[in-house]
């Protein structure tokens, strides 16, 4: 007997208004949705914002295959290091990255892409996050939070080139 086959995922796109990453297959239907946290500070694009761009984007890399859950990354390398309350409470106020990342990249030269505005540049990705932060409210510093389970879920569902659209709406 064949397990059923997961949806094949042809683009992604991001609401910030509604907190939410909507996933299309390749006809259009919406395959699958998820709650996210974005910047604190609302949209933007420039360096040093802390603000979660805006526009047209792809995957460049996905980090992290076959890393256990709440595998903790820095510098996009595994720290070796699980994510736990008492390694929380032992580094107050780190920004965890957590179990899977999709680094992504701008498409838009001068608004997403090159100079200031540097999606890549600016180390912007999709990633996880304790289970103890909340969903659905502008948490981050730039990047797009998921639960540790749902950016592993879509991290196998997606490719690098990946169409990724991050809309404030």
């Amino acid at each position: 007997m064949s397990s059923p086959q997961r949806p094949v995922i042809d683009r992604l796109v991001i609401s910030i208004a509604r907190q939410m990453l909507f996933a299309y297959g390749a006809d259009g239907e919406t395959v699958a949705q998820w709650p996210v946290s974005t910047a604190s500070v609302g949209a933007g694009e420039e360096n040093g914002s802390g603000a979660t761009p805006r526009g047209e984007h792809y995957i460049r890399a996905k980090i992290g295959a076959g890393q256990p859950e709440n595998t903790v990354f820095r510098g996009r390398r595994p720290t070796g290091e699980r994510y736990s309350p008492s390694l929380a409470q032992a580094s107050p106020g780190r920004d965890w990255i957590l179990s899977r990342i999709l680094w992504l990249c701008g498409r838009e030269p001068g608004h997403n892409r090159g100079g200031d505005v540097d999606t890549f540049r600016r180390y912007i990705y999709i990633h996880g996050t304790p289970d103890a932060e909340p969903m659905g409210v502008p948490r981050s510093h730039g990047c797009i939070r998921m639960r540790n389970r749902d950016v592993i879920e879509l991290f196998d569902q997606v490719a690098p080139g990946t169409p990724v659209t991050i809309l404030e709406t």
